[in-house]
């Protein structure tokens, strides 16, 4: 033991041990997921009865059904101390029934964003091509840029419209992930079957990733194409229309030969079982889901109107969220804040846009009141800038 300490006390000299372990190329350089949140300002105001719109979540609780199946098995005979049903297989099967999808092609993962990063580990080798249209969903070029992959970024001469031209002229024989988000966050783009079908053919050497976080408000889906293509992945998510952010269940919709290579490295106990649990009841109440997206889609209406009213660029989408474009849209966001609703700063990705999830109609007749008081405080505030 004395001369292993000695041999240790001399490496330790030469070279302190941290100095000599690097990670791996592509994430030496990479810049980690910003997980820009209001929780941290929420939990301070204690007083303050937030509107929490800045992450697209839903803003009502899960079904009653969700909370009843949960505290059912916490306060019952569980299993806590056990490892949850392998492969989440019930709950494939009741995805099953729900997509019209196959159970065999379908892998329950932690979230949508462990099926992105699956799909990023199982076949993307250094150095090939990934493309994106952009903007979009930042995390997933996190998972690509893992890869030491080249991530070839897409741009649109209008970033509201889709750009299918420049989209294929990017495909090289070396491009092996094609990654869609549809609707888009945060324009609300949406690429139409004919083109997915178009990438799809055009590229069978790539694999195209569709995610389709805000299908069910959307209500337009490619998940039907798994069974006639071998080179798409649709990804879905429980966070959002079904209220189960905090649960963290997805899940991603292939053909045979995708699965059965993302198995082999997949981790069939990686989702909880309360999450399975909450998903699997959600799924048993498609009456509240739908009622939830009916009020949604409606307040978007109620929302448009309010905003062309006071000849303010609005943008509705596809998805549980808007887009909103002022020239002092910083001053705005940090009003907003101040009455308590939170929304996200995208003005790094469209120039003068603000985006902002969409609750119930009543939530949403709340939020326009707070909007009113608002306006006229910013109108002040510019008044008062400018003399």
């Amino acid at each position: 033991m004395i001369g292993l300490n000695k041999i240790l006390n001399k490496k330790s000299q030469e070279k302190k041990i941290s100095d000599s372990i690097a990670p791996v190329e592509g994430v030496q350089n990479l810049k980690p997921y910003s997980p820009t949140s209001s929780m941290d300002t929420i939990n301070k105001k204690k007083d303050q009865k937030p509107y929490k719109l800045d992450w697209n979540e839903a803003t009502i609780l899960p079904s009653p059904k969700v909370l009843e199946a949960m505290s059912k098995y916490l306060s019952g005979f569980n299993h806590l101390n056990w490892y949850p049903e392998i492969m989440s297989q019930t709950l494939k099967e009741k995805l099953s029934v729900y997509t019209e999808v196959p159970s065999k092609n379908i892998i329950v993962t932690n979230g949508s964003d462990d099926a992105l990063e699956l799909i990023n580990k199982v076949y993307v080798n250094e150095g090939e091509r990934i493309i994106v249209p952009v903007p979009t969903y930042t995390h997933f070029l996190v998972y690509a840029g893992q890869r030491n992959a080249e991530i070839v970024k897409i741009s649109a001469p209008d970033v509201f419209k889709t750009n299918l031209d420049g989209l294929l002229r990017a495909i090289t024989p070396n491009t092996k992930l094609i990654y869609i988000v549809n609707p888009n966050n945060p324009t609300g783009v949406m690429y139409n079957e004919s083109q997915i079908r178009t990438i799809l053919e055009y590229a069978p050497h790539a694999i195209l990733i569709v995610d389709e976080a805000y299908y069910e408000f959307a209500a337009y889906s490619m998940s039907h194409l798994v069974k006639e293509y071998n080179n798409l992945v649709v990804t879905r998510t429980f966070s959002k229309s079904f209220g189960l952010a905090a649960q963290r269940v997805g899940y991603m919709m292939a053909s045979d030969e995708i699965v059965h290579n993302c198995l082999k490295i997949f981790n069939p106990k990686s989702v909880n079982r309360l999450g399975q649990l909450a998903a699997e009841a959600a799924l048993s109440d498609i009456e509240h889901l739908d009622s939830y997206v009916k009020s949604v889609t409606e307040a978007k209406h109620i929302l448009k109107r309010y905003f062309l009213s006071k000849n303010i660029t609005f943008r509705t989408t596809p998805a549980n969220y808007v887009l909103i474009q002022h020239p002092m849209v910083k001053e705005l966001i940090s009003l907003l804040q101040d009455e308590g609703i939170y929304v996200r700063d995208r003005t790094d990705q469209m120039e003068g846009y603000m985006r902002m999830s969409v609750g119930t109609i009543e939530q949403t007749e709340k939020v326009i009141k707070i909007f009113d008081k608002v306006l006229l405080e910013l109108k002040v505030l510019k008044r008062n800038k400018l003399n």
